[in-house]
């Protein structure tokens, strides 16, 4: 105390110091509750919207005001986690600015859910339980809100702790843990609950194989060669006209299907023709745009920044198309109950109102709380540019073709998380300085050969954080069984009130 008597001139920083640390306390602080403040509000509106049409659902009003209020809160969940599987390597890949990918995944997610997120959706979702006679409409009920609210406590958890997880596995979990609360194991579905199991495995494996073939496709034939522009402008237009076809099948077989359920043939020839069309277009497109380029692997670079856009969007676009429902499904559900006697149907339709909540909540809870996750894939994983970027959002497309083409179980959450991870555990390898070296007298053959000699190798860098690996990991893994053990809690609790 003496001291700072002494010398006035430390006491006025120790001040600066300690106005400038209770300043950013407080922006922290503000930058937290206003996006709550405005998530509460967002529920607020959607309960008191909802109870004003008391006279539509009689008696069971409270009822389908709580199932609205859980079901927004579950969209809310799933635009801060989900989305940012899709537009994180447009972000990490300086493509796009935060704000940007907000802006153009909540217009996509959200005309997805509205356009193509379909009127049908099983009531138990996924076929993971099988009511019957064995649950009554009171007990189903309780079933769903309990599956709802678990799934949103966990992704939303998740999201606190930086991990993306799977919103299509939450809800599954969620439904299993009530569904065994309220009649007990043989309720189950165990043969899907297997496929579901596998495809923890066989999502984030799929995905990081594809990513990491297509990258390596590109270093070797285009970034790695002595003559970058030229191998540019023969392969980049294919690539591109693979990014076509591979949307066009996807959003034909995914994003389109509940308004448009096109046949084998049908899907063949509309991916056949946008392969043809982005072909010829692009080419000039990127002859032009290599005029004005050096050879340099950052040129190189912009010319994958228009088709990661597009592909980003696209992504995007299906989303919000299928998952809608995770946020909304088992809210129809119990709309389907109000005023019905005859029991629980296999099927709903789901009203409009229904949909508006889980495509405006998806949007909302994007632009409030999606940057976190966005960060975390984009950028915090490993480094991403243009090409890795564009691999990624590849091989999510071809990845989601061929597992449903040979009906295979996959999660579309990690997939993404799987190609981020493929690609930078390839730049790893290709940069291990202990990787085999030529042995005396062995010449090189091949185009491939040159491009693989002149790839850089430097000291052995970890180019992928080993801390996400464990935690998303742990994550998944976990989803289905914590989602289901905090339905189960909630689903007792309600049938105590």
């Amino acid at each position: 105390m003496n001291e700072l008597k002494k010398n006035p001139s430390k006491r006025y920083v120790n001040d600066l110091r300690r106005y400038g640390y209770i300043e950013s306390q407080f922006y922290n602080l503000r930058g937290t509750i206003v996006p709550v403040g405005l998530s509460v509000l967002f529920l607020a509106l959607v309960g008191i919207i909802v109870a004003g049409w008391q006279n539509t659902f009689g008696e069971d009003w409270l009822v389908v005001v709580v199932a609205a209020i859980f079901g927004g809160y579950m969209a809310l969940n799933i635009g801060a986690n989900d989305v940012a599987n899709n537009m994180g390597p447009s972000v990490g890949g300086k493509v796009l600015t935060v704000m940007g990918a907000i802006v153009i995944a909540a217009v996509c997610e959200s005309a997805g859910a509205l356009l193509a997120g379909g009127d049908v959706v099983k009531t138990v979702s996924k076929g993971i339980i099988a009511p019957g006679e064995s649950v009554s409409i009171s007990e189903f009920r309780d079933l769903m809100l309990s599956a709802l609210l678990a799934a949103a406590l966990w992704i939303n958890l998740a999201t606190v702790l930086s991990a993306p997880v799977s919103t299509t596995h939450s809800i599954v979990g969620g439904v299993l843990g009530a569904g065994i609360a309220a009649a007990g194991v043989g309720l189950v579905n165990w043969g899907t609950m297997a496929k579901i199991a596998a495809s923890w495995v066989i999502s984030p494996v799929l995905g990081a194989v594809f990513a990491a073939a297509i990258l390596l496709f590109i270093k070797v034939r285009v970034l790695n060669v002595e003559n970058r522009l030229e191998a540019a402008a023969k392969w980049v237009p294919m690539l591109i006209a693979l990014m076509a076809a591979a949307f066009a099948a996807y959003m034909s077989m995914k994003g389109l299907k509940k308004i448009w359920k096109a046949s084998p043939i049908e899907i063949f020839i509309f991916s056949g023709a946008a392969f043809a069309i982005a072909y010829l277009l692009s080419r000039p497109f990127i002859a032009k745009r290599i005029e004005k380029l050096e050879n340099r692997k950052k040129d190189i670079y912009s010319l994958f920044d228009v088709p990661l856009i597009a592909g980003a969007a696209l992504l995007s676009f299906a989303h919000g198309a299928n998952d809608v429902a995770n946020a909304v499904g088992p809210l129809a559900a119990i709309v389907s109950t109000v005023g019905s006697e005859a029991g629980i149907a296999s099927k709903v339709t789901i009203p409009l109102w229904v949909m508006a909540v889980g495509a405006f909540g998806i949007a909302l809870g994007l632009g409030l709380f999606g940057p976190k996750l966005i960060s975390v894939v984009g950028e915090k994983i490993t480094r991403l540019n243009s090409p890795r970027a564009y691999c990624v959002a590849l091989s999510a497309a071809v990845t989601v073709l061929i597992a449903t083409t040979l009906g295979l179980p996959v999660s579309s959450t990690h997939i993404a998380v799987g190609a981020v991870f493929g690609v930078g555990f390839l730049r790893e390898y290709l940069e291990n300085p202990n990787k085999r070296k030529l042995r005396p007298g062995h010449r090189l053959n091949t185009t491939a050969d040159e491009a693989f000699k002149t790839i850089g190798f430097r000291s052995g860098r970890r180019l992928v954080r080993r801390r996400f690996v464990v935690s998303i990991a742990a994550a998944w893994v976990i989803t289905v069984p914590a989602s289901a053990a905090l339905a189960a809690t909630i689903y007792f609790a309600l049938r105590l009130l």
